[in-house]
């Protein structure tokens, strides 16, 4: 699967966020480590995290540890 377009944020710990709807996949990418796919992720969940006012800390309550995920080998730092 292409990587989706990831949309920067601001973050300390997040550096950029990605979608796919046709198969409900959810790309993070962190500062440091490369970009991780987290799977069965429902659409509502990425809007939220996109609005969140703290992404770091809503992928801390919202999608860490929920999620089905492993790394991007390419992308891997």
């Amino acid at each position: 699967m292409n990587l989706p377009t990831l949309t920067p944020v601001t973050s300390s710990n997040v550096k950029a966020v990605g979608y796919d709807a046709a198969s409900s996949t959810l790309f993070v990418e962190f500062h440091g480590s490369g970009v991780y796919r987290y799977e069965k992720v429902p659409a509502q969940v990425h809007a939220e995290f996109m609005a969140a006012e703290s992404p770091g800390r809503f992928f801390a309550a919202n999608v860490r540890g929920k999620f089905g995920h492993k790394p991007e080998p390419e992308t891997q730092e």
